[in-house]
Formats: structure tokens, sequence, C-alpha cells
């Protein structure tokens, strides 16, 4: 692969902006662009001027999904010693989509063109899902001899249901913007690029206005919720207002209401 980043990033008014950039790759998935991708979030989690992320591409192509090219050199050992050290590079990748899902901070993909494979592996790790009218999403892997291991199957049957989540793993036939929107998957769809990268950044920009505090701690409710069951969830959220509720954003909020004025939020 080209040594060059598989990423850009700009942080602009509280949202950090992560671009795919080698379209001349379609945005293929090597070793770095799994590396990099958890680095990223990692910081994004700690950055207290990042309360929103948005994650785009460039070209005509959102991402062909894993490099088969490079990922080829993983398949050569034949050894019980070579499956093991597989097994420990999947770990690995996963823990890049892992990453998005445990970053405190929203995250909003924008996506256009093909999304293939390791990129719906992306996308189910994500808070919110746009989509330009031309997008064209597969979980490809049946269609490659391959189970999807980076978090699709675990994920997606939460956001769309196990009836389409079912036939579209199993098939691993492509499906359109129109169906995404249709199932879940997507919240919105857009004219083309161009507007999804707006919505987008209308989007994250309402939720960087937000109490930062508050907002981050719902998606640690939702995601803890959801794994652990309803009960348990009820249990944690009781514990993380009982911490967080009194604070200088809610004083905020209130003063802005009886002021009528926006409030703005310093995640105090």
């Amino acid at each position: 692969m080209n040594d060059s980043t598989p990423f850009s990033v700009e942080i602009k008014d509280h949202v950090a902006w992560l671009t795919l950039c080698r379209p001349e790759r379609r945005n293929a998935m090597g070793m770095a662009f799994f590396r990099e991708l958890t680095d990223h979030f990692r910081r994004f989690d700690k950055d207290d001027a990042v309360r929103a992320v948005v994650i785009r591409a460039e070209g005509p192509t959102f991402t062909a999904g894993l490099d088969l090219m490079e990922a080829g050199g993983l398949l050569a050992g034949k050894g019980a010693d070579d499956r093991e050290k597989l097994k420990e590079t999947i770990l690995e990748l996963q823990e890049s989509n892992n990453a998005i899902e445990r970053c405190r901070k929203p995250v909003i993909a924008a996506v256009h063109g093909h999304c293939i494979g390791g990129g719906v592996d992306l996308l189910s790790a994500c808070d919110i899902r746009l989509a330009a009218s031309d997008a064209i999403f597969a979980i490809r892997e049946t269609k490659i001899a391959i189970i999807a291991d980076l978090g699709t199957l675990q994920r997606l049957p939460h956001i769309i249901g196990h009836g389409w989540f079912r036939e579209l793993a199993l098939t691993g036939r492509d499906f359109t913007a129109e169906e995404a929107l249709g199932m879940g998957f997507v919240t919105r769809i857009c004219a083309d690029a161009e507007a999804l990268v707006a919505a987008a950044g209308e989007l994250a920009a309402e939720i960087a206005g937000l109490a930062p505090l508050s907002v981050q701690g719902v998606k640690e409710v939702i995601n803890y919720s959801r794994d652990n069951g309803v009960y348990p969830g009820l249990a944690y959220v009781a514990q993380k207002n009982a911490a967080s509720l009194i604070s200088e954003d809610l004083m905020e909020a209130v003063t802005a209401f009886m002021e009528k004025r926006t409030p703005t939020f310093q995640g105090k």
C-alpha cells in the first residue's frame, strides 16, 4: 500500500471531521487504516474541544472495504501458531470499530457511493448514518467466502432488526440508500455528496451546541442499556444523573431559558 495516511482530520467549532482520503485506492481498508482509526477515536474521546465527529470520504467511493491485496498476506501461514496470530490480528482490527463505539462523542457517518464489507462494520459502530442518494451498501463477505468479523454481525441487528439483517448478511447483496432508509440503517437521504456533507455538518453542529457531558452520558447509557438490559440500564442512568445532574451547564440552561437566549455550554 501507499505509505500516505488514509485520513485527514479537521477540528472546527467542536466538530471533528475525519475524512477518508485515499480515493485512488477507493478508500480501501488496510492495516494502517485500522490502526489510525483506533488512534484517532481514542484522541477524540479525550479531547474536550471535540463534541461530535463526522466521518466522510473523498472521491466517488466511501470505501471498497478491506484491502484484499494486503489482507492476503494474513492468510499465508499454515501452522497452528499462524492461526493464533491471525486471531490476534482480527481482534486488533476489531478494536478500530470498538473505539468508535466507545468514543463518548457522538459519531455521524456521511456516506456516498459504495460502502462495502468493512465499511458496513464501521457504520454499524457509528451513532447516526446519513447517505447520499447514490449510496450503495453491501455486507459482501459471504460472496468472497469470509465471515464478517469486525462488528456488523454483532451490531447491525440492533439497528435494523433481524429480518432485514439476516437477508443482507446471508446473501451479501447490494442494497440502496432508499432501502437503507426504509430499514432504519440511515436516518436521511441527501441529493448528492455536497448536500450530504452540509447536512452532516448541520447535525453535528446541533449536537455540539448541547451540553457535552449530557450528550456523552446519553450515548453511554444507550450502549450500556443495549448490552445489559432494561433494569441494569435504569440503574446505570440513575447513577449517572445522581453524579452529574447538578452542573454549571444545567444552571446555564435554566438561566438562558429565563433570559430567552441560546445557552452556551462549557462541559462543566
